[in-house]
Protein backbone atom coordinates (compact mmCIF):
# COMPACT_ATOMS: atom_id res chain seq x y z
CA UNK A 1 0.00 0.00 0.00
CA UNK A 2 1.12 3.90 -1.11
CA UNK A 3 -0.35 7.09 -0.12
CA UNK A 4 0.48 9.96 -2.10
CA UNK A 5 0.60 12.80 0.65
CA UNK A 6 1.07 15.40 -2.09
CA UNK A 7 -0.80 15.37 -5.45
CA UNK A 8 -2.63 18.25 -7.27
CA UNK A 9 -5.90 16.06 -8.10
CA UNK A 10 -8.25 19.10 -8.40
CA UNK A 11 -5.71 20.08 -11.59
CA UNK A 12 -7.85 20.92 -14.61
CA UNK A 13 -5.54 18.37 -16.66
CA UNK A 14 -7.13 15.47 -14.74
CA UNK A 15 -11.21 16.74 -15.62
CA UNK A 16 -11.50 14.56 -18.30
CA UNK A 17 -10.15 11.16 -16.83
CA UNK A 18 -9.88 11.73 -12.90
CA UNK A 19 -11.88 8.41 -12.07
CA UNK A 20 -9.53 6.25 -14.63
CA UNK A 21 -6.59 8.02 -12.86
CA UNK A 22 -7.63 7.05 -9.43
CA UNK A 23 -8.23 3.15 -10.74
CA UNK A 24 -4.61 2.91 -12.38
CA UNK A 25 -3.43 4.33 -8.73
CA UNK A 26 -5.85 1.30 -6.95
CA UNK A 27 -4.04 -0.80 -9.82
CA UNK A 28 -0.26 -0.04 -8.47
CA UNK A 29 -1.44 -0.02 -4.61
CA UNK A 30 -2.10 3.89 -3.96
CA UNK A 31 -4.83 3.66 -1.57
CA UNK A 32 -4.93 7.13 -0.13
CA UNK A 33 -4.10 10.71 -1.79
CA UNK A 34 -3.68 14.07 0.20
CA UNK A 35 -4.55 16.92 -2.14
CA UNK A 36 -2.95 20.36 -0.83
CA UNK A 37 -4.04 23.68 -1.39
CA UNK A 38 -2.46 25.90 -3.47
CA UNK A 39 -4.72 28.91 -4.27
CA UNK A 40 -8.31 29.74 -2.42
CA UNK A 41 -10.19 29.59 -5.22
CA UNK A 42 -9.35 25.63 -5.93
CA UNK A 43 -10.56 24.84 -2.40
CA UNK A 44 -13.85 23.86 -3.28
CA UNK A 45 -12.99 21.81 -6.13
CA UNK A 46 -10.23 19.56 -3.78
CA UNK A 47 -13.21 19.33 -1.05
CA UNK A 48 -15.65 18.37 -3.59
CA UNK A 49 -12.68 15.20 -4.71
CA UNK A 50 -11.87 14.75 -1.00
CA UNK A 51 -15.74 13.76 -0.30
CA UNK A 52 -16.87 11.73 -3.46
CA UNK A 53 -13.95 9.19 -3.12
CA UNK A 54 -13.25 7.44 -0.04
CA UNK A 55 -9.29 7.63 0.71
CA UNK A 56 -8.72 10.56 -0.62
CA UNK A 57 -8.23 14.13 1.96
CA UNK A 58 -7.04 17.14 0.77
CA UNK A 59 -5.51 20.54 3.01
CA UNK A 60 -6.13 24.15 3.04
CA UNK A 61 -3.38 26.65 2.59
CA UNK A 62 -2.38 29.54 0.21
CA UNK A 63 0.92 28.65 -2.07
CA UNK A 64 3.44 31.39 -1.71
CA UNK A 65 2.64 32.49 -5.46
CA UNK A 66 -1.18 33.59 -4.36
CA UNK A 67 -0.72 34.88 -0.89
CA UNK A 68 -2.54 37.67 -2.65
CA UNK A 69 -5.76 35.79 -2.14
CA UNK A 70 -4.56 34.63 1.06
CA UNK A 71 -8.42 34.61 2.82
CA UNK A 72 -8.40 33.15 7.00
CA UNK A 73 -11.50 33.08 6.77
CA UNK A 74 -12.22 30.97 4.03
CA UNK A 75 -9.48 28.66 5.43
CA UNK A 76 -10.95 28.02 8.72
CA UNK A 77 -13.98 27.16 7.10
CA UNK A 78 -12.39 24.70 5.25
CA UNK A 79 -10.30 23.42 7.86
CA UNK A 80 -13.33 22.52 9.92
CA UNK A 81 -14.36 19.77 7.17
CA UNK A 82 -13.45 16.40 8.45
CA UNK A 83 -11.70 15.55 4.99
CA UNK A 84 -9.59 18.26 5.56
CA UNK A 85 -6.54 17.13 7.48
CA UNK A 86 -3.58 19.44 6.95
CA UNK A 87 -2.56 23.66 6.69
CA UNK A 88 -0.81 24.00 3.51
CA UNK A 89 0.31 24.47 0.73
CA UNK A 90 2.29 27.00 2.82
CA UNK A 91 5.76 28.14 3.00
CA UNK A 92 8.10 30.39 1.24
CA UNK A 93 9.66 30.58 -2.94
CA UNK A 94 12.17 32.82 -3.83
CA UNK A 95 12.86 31.69 -7.50
CA UNK A 96 10.25 34.63 -9.07
CA UNK A 97 10.72 37.89 -6.58
CA UNK A 98 11.01 41.48 -8.37
CA UNK A 99 14.34 42.50 -9.88
CA UNK A 100 14.50 45.96 -7.65
CA UNK A 101 16.11 45.38 -4.10
CA UNK A 102 13.09 47.45 -2.44
CA UNK A 103 9.96 45.83 -4.17
CA UNK A 104 12.29 42.03 -3.56
CA UNK A 105 12.44 42.84 0.10
CA UNK A 106 8.63 43.85 0.65
CA UNK A 107 7.91 40.34 -1.26
CA UNK A 108 10.23 38.20 1.27
CA UNK A 109 8.58 40.10 4.45
CA UNK A 110 4.88 39.81 2.87
CA UNK A 111 5.77 35.98 2.26
CA UNK A 112 7.12 35.35 5.48
CA UNK A 113 4.08 36.86 7.17
CA UNK A 114 1.57 34.63 5.68
CA UNK A 115 4.02 31.50 6.14
CA UNK A 116 3.88 32.45 9.89
CA UNK A 117 -0.02 32.71 10.07
CA UNK A 118 -0.19 29.50 8.82
CA UNK A 119 1.47 28.08 11.16
CA UNK A 120 -0.13 30.04 13.44
CA UNK A 121 -3.32 28.47 12.31
CA UNK A 122 -2.04 25.03 12.33
CA UNK A 123 -1.22 25.49 15.94
CA UNK A 124 -4.78 26.57 17.19
CA UNK A 125 -6.51 23.53 15.06
CA UNK A 126 -3.94 20.89 15.40
CA UNK A 127 -3.08 20.13 12.30
CA UNK A 128 0.15 19.36 10.58
CA UNK A 129 1.71 21.48 8.05
CA UNK A 130 2.48 20.76 4.23
CA UNK A 131 5.75 23.21 3.59
CA UNK A 132 6.49 24.26 0.29
CA UNK A 133 10.30 25.96 0.18
CA UNK A 134 12.36 26.90 -3.15
CA UNK A 135 15.14 29.18 -2.46
CA UNK A 136 14.13 29.67 0.99
CA UNK A 137 16.04 27.08 3.60
CA UNK A 138 17.22 29.99 6.11
CA UNK A 139 14.07 31.73 6.55
CA UNK A 140 11.81 28.54 6.09
CA UNK A 141 13.60 27.06 8.63
CA UNK A 142 13.96 30.57 11.00
CA UNK A 143 9.93 30.46 10.46
CA UNK A 144 9.13 27.69 11.34
CA UNK A 145 11.49 27.49 14.25
CA UNK A 146 10.51 30.71 15.74
CA UNK A 147 6.89 30.02 15.09
CA UNK A 148 7.07 26.67 16.93
CA UNK A 149 5.79 24.67 14.11
CA UNK A 150 6.65 21.42 16.39
CA UNK A 151 3.97 21.56 17.89
CA UNK A 152 2.03 19.92 14.96
CA UNK A 153 4.83 18.90 12.64
CA UNK A 154 4.39 18.40 8.81
CA UNK A 155 5.69 17.48 6.00
CA UNK A 156 8.77 19.35 3.99
CA UNK A 157 6.98 19.04 0.20
CA UNK A 158 9.40 18.30 -2.97
CA UNK A 159 12.33 18.07 -0.13
CA UNK A 160 15.24 20.23 -2.03
CA UNK A 161 18.22 18.03 -0.62
CA UNK A 162 19.12 20.69 2.19
CA UNK A 163 21.27 19.38 4.75
CA UNK A 164 20.22 22.14 6.35
CA UNK A 165 16.89 21.48 6.59
CA UNK A 166 17.70 18.25 7.83
CA UNK A 167 17.76 19.48 11.31
CA UNK A 168 14.45 20.10 11.17
CA UNK A 169 13.43 16.58 11.96
CA UNK A 170 13.65 16.46 15.05
CA UNK A 171 11.17 19.62 14.96
CA UNK A 172 8.69 17.16 13.99
CA UNK A 173 8.81 17.58 10.22
CA UNK A 174 8.67 14.62 7.62
CA UNK A 175 10.14 14.64 4.04
CA UNK A 176 8.16 14.44 0.83
CA UNK A 177 9.87 12.36 -1.90
CA UNK A 178 8.79 12.08 -5.37
CA UNK A 179 9.63 12.00 -9.02
CA UNK A 180 12.75 14.52 -8.89
CA UNK A 181 14.17 11.46 -7.06
CA UNK A 182 14.50 9.21 -10.75
CA UNK A 183 15.86 12.54 -12.78
CA UNK A 184 19.77 12.34 -14.01
CA UNK A 185 20.18 15.69 -12.22
CA UNK A 186 19.42 14.62 -8.94
CA UNK A 187 22.76 13.89 -7.79
CA UNK A 188 22.05 16.14 -4.44
CA UNK A 189 19.05 14.17 -3.77
CA UNK A 190 20.94 10.88 -4.33
CA UNK A 191 23.45 11.73 -1.97
CA UNK A 192 21.29 13.18 1.19
CA UNK A 193 18.23 10.45 1.18
CA UNK A 194 20.24 7.62 3.08
CA UNK A 195 20.50 10.71 5.63
CA UNK A 196 17.32 10.86 6.04
CA UNK A 197 15.99 9.13 9.06
CA UNK A 198 13.74 5.96 7.86
CA UNK A 199 10.91 7.34 9.86
CA UNK A 200 10.80 10.14 8.51
CA UNK A 201 9.92 9.75 5.09
CA UNK A 202 6.78 9.52 3.04
CA UNK A 203 6.42 9.54 -1.07
CA UNK A 204 4.55 11.62 -2.96
CA UNK A 205 3.91 12.62 -7.13
CA UNK A 206 3.24 16.38 -7.16
CA UNK A 207 1.37 15.61 -9.71
CA UNK A 208 0.16 16.66 -12.38
CA UNK A 209 4.00 17.97 -12.26
CA UNK A 210 7.43 16.14 -11.98
CA UNK A 211 6.63 13.49 -13.32
CA UNK A 212 9.58 10.30 -12.74
CA UNK A 213 11.88 8.73 -15.04
CA UNK A 214 10.57 6.68 -17.35
CA UNK A 215 7.53 9.17 -17.97
CA UNK A 216 9.13 12.66 -18.15
CA UNK A 217 6.68 15.11 -20.28
CA UNK A 218 4.16 13.23 -19.77
CA UNK A 219 1.43 14.44 -17.02
CA UNK A 220 2.19 12.83 -13.99
CA UNK A 221 -0.33 11.50 -12.08
CA UNK A 222 -0.60 8.82 -8.56
CA UNK A 223 0.13 5.72 -10.17
CA UNK A 224 3.59 6.98 -10.50
CA UNK A 225 4.66 6.50 -6.83
CA UNK A 226 5.72 2.72 -7.63
CA UNK A 227 8.30 4.09 -9.38
CA UNK A 228 9.55 6.22 -6.71
CA UNK A 229 9.39 3.61 -4.54
CA UNK A 230 11.59 1.60 -6.34
CA UNK A 231 14.46 4.32 -6.74
CA UNK A 232 14.33 4.42 -3.01
CA UNK A 233 14.15 1.24 -2.70
CA UNK A 234 17.26 1.03 -4.58
CA UNK A 235 19.45 3.33 -3.22
CA UNK A 236 18.59 2.38 0.40
CA UNK A 237 19.10 -1.35 -0.91
CA UNK A 238 15.77 -2.55 0.56
CA UNK A 239 13.10 -4.24 -0.81
CA UNK A 240 9.65 -2.07 -2.17
CA UNK A 241 8.07 -3.83 0.50
CA UNK A 242 9.47 -2.45 3.20
CA UNK A 243 9.95 1.37 1.75
CA UNK A 244 6.32 0.87 0.96
CA UNK A 245 5.06 -0.33 4.78
CA UNK A 246 7.65 2.65 6.14
CA UNK A 247 6.55 5.59 3.82
CA UNK A 248 3.06 4.06 4.61
CA UNK A 249 3.20 4.33 8.30
CA UNK A 250 4.66 7.62 8.27
CA UNK A 251 2.23 8.66 6.42
CA UNK A 252 0.28 7.60 8.53
CA UNK A 253 1.70 8.90 11.73
CA UNK A 254 1.64 12.54 10.50
CA UNK A 255 -1.92 12.44 9.30
CA UNK A 256 -3.88 10.19 11.37
CA UNK A 257 -7.14 10.32 9.17
CA UNK A 258 -5.45 7.77 6.78
CA UNK A 259 -4.61 5.77 9.92
CA UNK A 260 -8.30 5.15 10.58
CA UNK A 261 -9.01 4.99 6.74
CA UNK A 262 -7.00 1.83 6.54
Amino acid sequence: MIIDTHCHLDDTRYDEDLQIVLQNATCKGVQGVLIPGADITDLPKAQAIAHKNEGIFYAAGVHPYHIDGFDEAILRVHLADAKCIAVGECGLDYFRLPQDVDEKEKEKVKQQEIFALHVRLARELQKPLIVHIREANEDSKRVLIQENAREVGGVLHCYNASEHLLELAEHGFYFGIGGVLTFKNAKKLLEILPKIPLERLVIETDAPYLTPHPHRGERNEPAYTRLVVQKIAEILQKSEEEIENITTANAKTLFKAFAKSF
